[in-house]
């Protein structure tokens, strides 16, 4: 499982893709931190720039996950990996963190605007670090979400474009269900896009709220599509 973690991980490396992620988040979220908190300090909202972030994620990471396992099919060494020593859960999971720590590692890196931001632009009453620990912590736990379905359906296609237009809508799907919601009259259907909606328990995160529902239900995504992917594989090795 480390071997595993630590190819797919210097995978990112020596191809454009890495480099492309670390690049588009930095400067994205630069920008956006900008216009949401320090051209506008006295009324700066940390919640707004992370909400934006959220939907960044539409596209940064379909370009993490469309390679994982769709590659393995192109280039046919799919069937290395499910001849090998390592577990089929050993091997997912592996890929899964890689991309994980990449999107984490990223992340925190960009989250050193705020030391700008608590240093020399907010006055005292903004600098709520529970506030700021919340939406980190959520914006982790939807970056695990997405990365599972993305590692799942890159499982389904050997065509990482497909992959990637595929997690694509799924994403945004997943982000707007619940804005849509309120205009449908079905009520177990309104119910249905409410429950599915990632966004809406973004909300309580972004007070400092730590609601142990929603951590079970990002949580639950990650074991869900995790589950999935590895039940498409042991399939696969018995075919």
């Amino acid at each position: 499982m480390a071997a595993i973690f630590k190819r797919e991980l210097h995978a990112y490396f020596i191809s454009p893709v890495g480099y492309i992620f670390i690049t588009v988040f930095l400067l994205v979220s630069g920008a956006l931190f900008t216009f949401t908190t320090i051209s506008m300090p006295e009324q700066a909202d940390i919640s707004t720039y992370f909400m934006f972030i959220i939907f960044t994620f539409i596209v940064l990471i379909p370009l993490l996950t469309m390679r994982l396992l769709s590659e393995e099919r192109k280039t046919k060494t799919e069937q290395m990996l499910l001849t090998s020593p390592v577990s089929l859960s050993g091997m997912i999971i592996a890929k899964f963190l890689a991309a994980f720590v990449l999107f984490a590692g990223t992340l925190l890196i960009s989250c050193l605007n705020f030391y700008v931001l608590y240093a020399f632009a907010a006055t005292p009453g903004q600098t709520n670090t529970a506030v700021l620990v919340g939406n980190v912590i959520s914006i982790l736990l939807i970056g695990a979400a997405f990365i599972s379905i993305g590692l799942f359906i890159s499982a389904m296609t050997e065509n990482q474009l497909t992959a990637a237009i595929i997690s694509i809508v799924t994403i945004l799907f997943l982000l707007v269900s619940g804005v849509f919601s309120a205009a449908i009259n079905i009520t177990f259907i309104r119910y249905a896009l409410d429950f599915l909606s990632i966004f809406s328990r973004f909300y309580a995160f972004g007070y400092g709220i730590f609601d142990i529902s929603s951590i079970i239900y990002y949580a639950s995504i990650v074991i869900i599509f995790l589950f999935l992917t590895i039940r498409i594989y042991e399939s696969r090795r018995w075919q």
